[in-house]
């Protein structure tokens, strides 16, 4: 005990509680109760997790599993919450889908899917090229899936439906008029292609998914080293009539965007039907408009794609060299992207900022994410794992 000057007495262990004794006045440290910190820890893991507080019976299987060395399992029960899916995993994804990046945007095919896939540790590296797609129960008394428009969406979530319990995998190509060949997972579904094969070019299909899915954005992977042999017709190479800023800027982006986007030369969102069209062996007329910007630029033939990222800066991006690093049609650039370094990172990084709140901002928080990103490639690209691993970190002490 430490006697201060002006008489009070202060013990100096923790949080304490004020006494007054013999007219001192004395602070002492009451030493927390076994289990109090592991029950602070499970309440932040399930607030994280599933957005809601437990209920005092899974608070306390929660502070077992966590006081037993088992935290991992702690987590696992909190995702066990209808509101993990509900409310988390919607809010996770809903950006993914749409061009302004918002979360108040309406339940759809690609938010389902993604939400589908994790609940039933289909592996995430799937996610671009999968014959998948999630819908409502076909016992619900919604609107049956249609491809060309989101009502059976929009009742599933209007009526509240829980869909942890209530979203079943079925074949794109058996409920779509894609052939399995041409399904790309959540890139193919109606809400993908009404977000990015709508209109334009198609280049905002790959742009849209290098940034949800690689973490990357044009701008930071632009390479003015690389060849641009595949630059389309409608680039000018004299913007405002000045070369140079083809030369330092736009070339960089189109040397390896319009090569891979060559991937979904037969894709398009129909907004007379409001569903995907897909055409084989045609290219879609928006490959080739503005022809006359550049007539000596590439005319698109079909739908070959190849990465010319694999050399150059890009490399960095961590391509699979067990891949050819070129193909045909959408599905198969879809598992290049999905097989890289970044791709698995970005899951984690995103994950990361979600359940911690905040960006992995120092060495700490970045050497847990190269750790969970290594557990996520080792364990089958599982989400729940990154999940339940990045909710033990951030679990506080």
């Amino acid at each position: 005990m430490h006697y201060q000057a002006d008489g009070d007495c202060v013990i100096f262990r923790g949080l304490g509680r004020a006494v007054a004794v013999l007219g001192l006045t004395c602070v002492f440290a009451v030493p927390a109760l076994a289990g109090d910190l592991e029950r602070r820890q499970a309440k932040r893991m399930h607030d994280r997790l599933a957005g809601i507080p437990p209920s005092e019976t899974v608070l306390d299987a929660m502070e077992t599993e966590i006081i037993s060395g088992d935290a991992i399992s702690a987590a696992m029960m909190a995702m066990n919450d209808s509101a993990f899916y509900n409310v988390t995993l919607r809010t996770f994804a809903t950006p993914w889908t749409n061009r302004e990046q918002t979360v108040f945007a309406p339940l759809n095919d690609y938010t389902a899917t993604v939400i589908g896939m994790i609940r039933d540790d289909v592996p995430f590296n799937t996610l671009l090229s999968a014959d998948l797609v999630y819908t409502g129960a076909p016992s619900l008394p919604i609107p049956v899936y249609s491809m060309t428009d989101n009502a059976h969406y929009v009742a599933l979530e209007d009526q509240g439906i829980d869909l942890k319990d209530n979203l079943v995998p079925v074949m794109q190509s058996a409920v779509t008029s894609l052939p399995a060949a041409a399904t790309a997972g959540v890139m193919t579904t109606r809400a993908g292609a009404e977000a990015f094969f709508v209109a334009g070019t198609n280049r905002a299909m790959f742009r849209f998914t290098l940034l949800n899915h690689l973490c990357n954005d044009l701008e930071q992977v632009k390479d003015t080293s690389r060849s641009p042999d595949r630059i389309r017709q409608d680039v000018s190479r004299s913007p405002g009539g000045d070369s140079r800023i083809y030369l330092n800027s736009c070339v960089g982006c189109h040397n390896g965007m319009d090569p891979m986007a060559q991937a979904f030369a037969y894709y398009n969102f129909d907004e007379g039907t409001g569903g995907i069209e897909y055409t084989p062996g045609v290219v879609q007329p928006k490959y080739t408009i503005n022809a006359n910007t550049f007539k000596y630029g590439f005319i698109t033939p079909d739908d070959s794609w190849d990465n010319y990222w694999r050399a150059g800066q890009n490399a960095s991006l961590g391509w699979d060299p067990g891949l050819p690093g070129s193909g045909n049609g959408a599905k198969s650039l879809g598992v290049e992207l999905a097989s890289s370094d970044a791709f698995a990172r970005c899951q984690v990084e995103k994950v990361f900022r979600t359940v911690c709140l905040r960006d992995p901002g120092n060495s700490a928080d970045r050497n847990e994410v190269v750790t969970i990103t290594d557990n996520f490639r080792a364990g089958n690209y599982n989400m729940k794992t990154v999940f339940a691993e990045t909710a033990v970190y951030c679990k506080g002490d």
